[in-house]
């Protein structure tokens, strides 16, 4: 009996995951049996069955019980619609769409639904006032809108020949302001008008052809973007990525040169920092935050920049004779001859990062502060560069991701080219994705959610990551 106390809780802590999904399980169920379809904070059936099959995506129970879901929110829209309740009918409807109830008994109930509304409905007074909002221009925007209208209009009445018609010029003229847009080089609002026309009508005639164009157009203004980037324009580069991701948010080569826009922004803040120059500095980091927000995040990481620059105060203030007056030429090159010869053999022993202040990256730092442009720094560097990649190649093999990260870091300071970067990047960021996965499964949540943490910071768009941070907030969901 002693024994089994002693190892009862490291069996549950290894179990852990397995009897977490079954007390979700159990807690949807009860919440489906007391009519708790969804909830937003989480304790609806739907969403506890989905976090029960975040732990365990292989087990049918979970999977079951979201069928079991969609039966029962298909009884309430059918309730709802006997009750006279079209606005709890048509969510209860949606709900049932979404645990993929077959099609066939959704449009029963859909099509009571609608006869209801119908009976109920001043679709003449609707007719009305859609066609005076389109003589008018107000074709989108508000509910009094022409579109909006039209749509309340063939949701009761499908085959209503004037709201078809009406909705077509609506269509035809909106389609008509994008062209306009497209004409004045507003590609942002051009792809907004279009996507509005779109989620009224895909198959609309004026579509393809719009399309076409904005596609056409946002070529040459990634082509513009690209060469403005790679002569280091970077406001021009900047404001030509943000006005096609605007156009089309789904747009991914606009979000990867905005984020290469980013990291150009934030090296030229390291070395503005690094010639001392901190108001430049500071000025370049701000612009890489504002190109940043475009993307909501970005492979770099701008607070180290920020450490860095903060570092490079701290060296300008140790590069100063004491009193703050210059130094002199000869002190500065005894300084810059000290400082290199540690780097050096710093390097040789191998302590590129460690022990703080004096490894071989720390002394080659203090060296580029005093004098970047000195041929023997840039050989120096040149020479290091080298060492810092094996050091992530190394860290890489033997599954020390932190200590790979930091010999990254090292790398892009020290200058390593931007396609080799990005490539390194993903690497690191798709093994924490793994380091994430397997923590997910062992039910550590902190772990996991650290991990998809450092694999955002590396590349947002590492694949496998929205799927685990799906994941991981279905489980966090608490039993």
């Amino acid at each position: 009996m002693l024994a089994l106390l002693v190892v009862r809780k490291p069996l549950a802590d290894r179990l852990w995951p397995e009897t977490r999904a079954q007390q979700l399980r159990l807690d949807a169920a009860q919440a489906l049996v007391e009519g708790r379809l969804t909830a937003p904070d989480g304790s609806g059936a739907r969403e506890l069955y989905e976090a029960a099959r975040a732990l365990e995506p292989d087990r049918l129970e979970a999977r079951e019980g979201l069928a079991r879901v969609g039966e029962a929110a298909l009884r309430q829209a059918d309730a709802a619609v006997d009750a006279g309740h079209p606005a709890e009918a048509w969510r209860a409807l949606e709900l049932a769409r979404q645990m993929h109830v077959p099609r066939a008994r959704l449009d029963q109930v859909e099509a009571r639904l609608r006869l209801r509304e119908m009976d109920a409905a001043d679709v003449d007074q609707w007719l009305v006032g859609a066609h005076s909002a389109r003589v008018a221009g107000q074709l989108v925007g508000t509910a009094d809108s022409a579109l909006p209208l039209y749509e309340r209009v063939l949701a009761v009445q499908p085959d209503r020949v004037e709201a078809l018609e009406g909705r077509e010029d609506a269509l035809s003229a909106l389609v008509r302001q994008a062209w306009m847009a497209m004409d004045e080089g507003a590609l942002a609002r051009a792809g907004r008008l279009l996507r509005l026309a779109r989620g009224y009508d895909a198959g609309h005639v004026d579509l393809p052809g719009a399309l076409a164009e904005l596609a056409r157009r946002g070529e040459q203004v990634q082509q513009d973007a690209a060469r403005a980037l790679a002569q280091r324009r970077l406001p021009q580069a900047q404001a030509l990525w943000s006005e096609l991701l605007a156009a089309d948010p789904a747009h991914a080569a606009a979000r990867r040169g905005l984020d290469e826009v980013a990291g150009a922004w934030a090296a030229r803040a390291r070395r503005e920092a690094a010639d001392f120059d901190f108001q430049a500095a500071e000025a370049a980091l701000r612009e890489a935050r504002a190109t940043a927000n475009v993307l909501g995040s970005s492979s770099v990481d701008l607070d180290k920049v920020e450490r860095d620059i903060a570092a490079a105060r701290q060296v300008s203030q140790r590069v100063q004779a004491p009193g703050g007056e210059r130094l002199s030429p000869s002190e500065r090159e005894r300084r810059l001859v000290d400082w290199l010869e540690r780097a050096e053999a710093a390097r040789a022993r191998g302590d590129l990062l460690t022990p703080p202040g004096d490894s071989a990256y720390d002394r080659l730092g203090a060296a580029r502060a005093l004098a970047p442009d000195d041929p023997r720094v840039r050989e120096a560097t040149a020479r290091m560069l080298p060492t810092a990649v094996a050091c992530f190649d190394d860290a890489l093999r033997g599954n020390q991701l932190v200590g790979a990260g930091r010999c990254l870091e090292a790398s892009a300071v020290l200058g390593m080219d931007g396609a080799a970067l990005a490539t390194a990047r993903a690497r690191l960021a798709q093994r924490w994705v793994a380091v994430g996965d397997e923590r997910l499964g062992a039910g550590e949540l902190e772990r996991a959610d650290a991990a998809i943490d450092a694999a955002r910071a590396l590349d947002p768009r590492a694949p496998g990551l929205d799927d685990l941070a799906r994941r991981l907030r279905a489980a966090s969901i608490e039993p």
